[in-house]
């Protein structure tokens, strides 16, 4: 064992602390000074990452005992791992210059680095991605044999091995150059600030401000979720982050477990397309358009809000029929100490925005000063100064944050390589429009199911990249704003982790709320059914991603809203008062309306919607008179009431 500052730590750990470290700092070096070539880059980065793999997970990935020591295997593949690599980054001018076929050498290893990467995202990941990855090399090998309509000539091997792991297309495409630069250090940044204690902060501030509300536990829930969420870039560690604490406390002021779980679930996945981060995610799609971020982040704010919103109203319709108040001021935490101990959490995220969106700094300095200021910040601040403990454990979880992302871009970069050349994606495209008939509704429908079931099974990096250059030119060429159709791909992709059967972020939520996966996941679906709606809505008004005149924008966003509420309403079945069945029917299909951008079917759901509140708050007003009580009824918040006069009403 050795021993670091009190604490023992195990050669294995220190040996990947050790590497981790040197990544980081690889990469933080690298920010500042500039980065290598490309191709070098991107080389060392994956590097370090197929070492890290190699050495943390076994054979079986489900031998966890196996995760934390060392064996011959592991090592000896962690070893061997260095050789195709470090071949690359030594000889990247050649390679990047090389215009003669692969030599046998350069064939074999190709072939080797395409295999351990194969194999690192099996271990990691799951069969999914490899089994993609296998596939799509297949075609590329095979191609001859494959129908008129997708058939091509047939790569050789050392066509395939130069052009998928030797040269700036496949492995080494644009996919993992981005992670290579800045995406790792926005994890990085992320790290930092969960060492740091920023999901609690965040935490208090949503409690102080949603917390005494109607519904407030829930409301905490959402807010802290889309803070925290926007900088973890994972929907999974996002529950874990802040629904240990929101889950129960929803429970303890009447909600449900499953519902209680269902929010949280909702809430955090809607943190990846929350800016200004959306979880590291929207650098990737601004390089694949080709576009500066913070059109991609101004973009998705709309959207992301009206997410939000549409969970809000959910929520708080749930308290109203329930009558959950919100949490008294005896049980809300006190700002001001918090504060004064964590202030610098708050900073950071301010200059990082000022930096990408005012001065418009690269991504990755902009990501590199934000660091460095944060940690300036900690060591100046006497309440809750960094350690070299801490400096090490983020370092270390940055590192280790980093290694799926890195094999996925690196395997479904093979994926989109085959796809570059051989052709495909001009096929497909011709193939997706044809099925659909022409019409873009029905491709949109098709991209929604080929976006949710990719998603089910990979990171929604990977699955992104795989539908950016297979199924958005098919949308553009309906006629669908570019950036409009890299969000719907985007959206959908992440929506997979509420949606069944898989539903990753409902089954963690619903471990933390002590009920059954299935209940809550058809819940949060439910819950969630704005984020199913969205895309659709912005596809084909994008004015919702801030595309066209001012006066589009305004009466989208307004048109949006009102669907949005409408929609809430019609699925909860209340309004002022509990709904029948109707009246909810009346509320949806007003909603519904309001999707196409129309002038006469917006004007047709706001008037069956307006007429539909009317009639509503008529009966509620008569309802309240003849009963004694007010016949005003507060949406979003309401008295506080005794626990025992809460359950009567």
């Amino acid at each position: 064992m050795l021993h670091f500052r009190g604490r023992e730590f195990s050669l294995f750990e220190a040996t990947v602390t050790t590497v981790c470290v040197a990544w980081s700092s690889f990469q933080l070096y690298t920010a500042a000074t500039g980065v290598l070539p490309a191709l070098q880059q991107r080389s060392v980065h994956l590097m370090f990452a197929l070492f890290l793999v190699f050495l943390i997970y076994p054979f079986n990935p489900t031998r966890d005992d196996l995760k934390h020591r060392f064996s011959f295997e592991k090592v000896g593949l962690a070893l061997i791992s260095i050789i195709p690599v470090a071949y690359v980054a030594i000889n990247y001018h050649d390679l990047w210059t090389q215009t003669n076929a692969a030599t046998s050498f350069q064939t074999v290893l190709g072939l080797t680095l395409i295999l351990l990467i194969l194999e690192a995202a099996r271990r990691s990941i799951g069969w999914a991605i490899p089994g993609i990855g296998v596939a799509f090399l297949g075609y590329a090998y095979f191609g001859d044999y494959f129908p008129f309509i997708i058939s091509h000539r047939g790569y050789s091997l050392g066509e395939i091995a130069l052009y998928q792991a030797l040269s700036l297309q496949g492995v080494f495409g644009v996919a993992l150059g981005v992670v290579a630069t800045f995406i790792f250090l926005f994890i990085l940044y992320a790290a930092l600030l969960n060492v740091s204690g920023a999901g609690q902060l965040f935490i208090v501030i949503a409690t102080r401000l949603f917390g005494g509300v109607r519904g407030g536990p829930a409301k905490i829930g959402i807010v802290a979720s889309a803070l925290f969420g926007s900088i973890s870039g994972s929907a999974v560690a996002n529950v874990a982050g802040t629904g240990n604490f929101t889950i129960p406390l929803m429970k303890k002021l009447g909600y449900s477990g499953r519902f209680a779980g269902a929010v949280e679930a909702v809430a955090s996945s809607g943190g990846q397309f929350m800016p200004p981060l959306m979880g590291a995610s929207a650098f990737l799609i601004a390089e694949v358009l080709a576009v500066p971020f913070w059109e991609v982040a101004l973009a998705a704010t709309v959207p992301a809000v009206l997410y939000y919103l549409a969970l809000f109203f959910m929520v708080d319709l749930e308290a109203a029929k329930k009558g959950i108040k919100g949490v008294s001021k005896d049980e809300m935490p006190a700002v001001r100490p918090a504060l004064a101990q964590s202030w610098h959490l708050l900073v950071s995220p301010v200059v990082l925005v000022y930096l990408l969106l005012f001065l418009q700094w690269s991504p990755m300095s902009a990501a590199f000063w934000t660091i460095i200021i944060t940690l300036i910040a900690m060591v100046i601040n006497p309440k809750n100064r960094v350690s070299i403990s801490q400096v090490i454990e983020i370092m270390r979880q940055g590192a280790l944050g980093t290694l799926e992302v890195t094999v996925a871009c690196a395997s479904v970069g093979m994926v989109v390589g085959v796809i570059l050349q051989t052709g495909l994606g001009y096929q497909l495209s011709s193939l997706l429009i044809g099925a659909s008939g022409g019409s873009l509704l029905a491709l949109l429908f098709l991209t929604m199911c080929a976006s949710l079931i990719l998603g089910m099974g990979l990171p929604t990096v990977a699955a992104y990249l795989v539908l950016s250059v297979t199924v958005a030119p098919a949308l553009i060429e309906l006629g669908v704003n570019a950036l409009a159709a890299h969000l719907f791909i985007f959206y959908f992709g992440i929506i997979s982790a509420i949606t069944p059967p898989v539903a990753l972020a409902s089954l963690v939520a619903a471990g933390i709320a002590q009920e059954k996966m299935w209940p809550t996941s058809i819940t949060a679906f439910r819950l969630g059914i704005a984020a199913f709606i969205l895309p659709f809505m912005f596809a084909y008004n994008p004015a919702l991603i801030l595309q066209g005149g001012i006066t589009e924008i305004v009466l989208g966003i307004g048109s949006a809203v009102l669907g949005i509420f409408a929609l809430s309403v019609g699925l909860q079945r209340y309004f002022l008062a509990p709904l029948g069945v109707w009246s909810s029917c009346v509320a949806v299909v007003g909603a519904l309306l309001l999707i196409v951008p129309e002038q006469r079917t917006d004007l047709l759901g706001m008037g069956i919607i307006v007429l539909l509140g009317i009639i509503l708050w008529g009966i509620r007003h008569k309802s309240g008179s003849r009963s004694g009580e007010p016949g005003e009824h507060c949406i979003i918040r309401e008295p506080q009431m005794k626990t025992g006069e809460q359950r009567g009403n």
